[in-house]
């Protein structure tokens, strides 16, 4: 929205919500999960939805990493492994990769299955907002990772080669 201005806000939730109080912002966006910890959800004016604000990449996956020779240790660490979360997020990250896209990138993904589909939506946005674009598509649950390619690479054609740059 070029209504807005938009500037970094650095600090823990304390301060961040203690220069608002201030006048010094209008708002912030701050993580829920985050507001909730601190027993500070009623702060929280307006929850933004996945429809809103799509998450990052793998947002909030976590990976496990041991050696693979080690078959005691891969072992006992598949009993904790989500097939389903792996097939999204690798998805994920296909998309991603397909967008040269890295932590700096304004790159989103959300994946989910349901029942043998994966369904995948990704997001890529000009640094300032000021355009966005969005593909969805499914796929069977075991073609994910093609499916996240052919999405990146759809976005990265509608973008062109220098959407990324300011």
């Amino acid at each position: 929205r070029p209504d807005l201005v938009v500037e970094t806000l650095r600090g823990s939730v304390g301060t961040r919500l203690g220069r608002i109080a201030e006048g010094r912002f209008d708002g912030t966006l701050l993580a829920l999960a985050g507001l909730q910890r601190l027993g500070m959800a009623d702060r929280a004016s307006v929850v933004l939805g996945i429809r809103e604000m799509l998450p990052a990449v793998a947002q909030g996956a976590i990976g496990i990493e041991c050696r693979a020779d080690d078959a005691w240790l891969v072992e006992r660490l598949a009993a904790i492994g989500c097939r389903a979360t792996a097939a999204c997020v690798d998805a994920e990250r296909a998309a991603l990769a397909a967008l040269d896209g890295s932590c700096r990138t304004p790159i989103a993904g959300l994946a989910g299955i349901d029942g043998t589909e994966l369904l995948l939506t990704v997001l890529i946005a000009r640094p300032d907002g000021s355009t966005v674009h969005r593909e969805t598509g499914k796929a069977h649950v075991m073609d994910g990772v093609a499916l996240g390619e052919a999405l990146g690479r759809k976005l990265r054609e509608r973008g062109g080669p220098d959407f990324f740059r300011d």
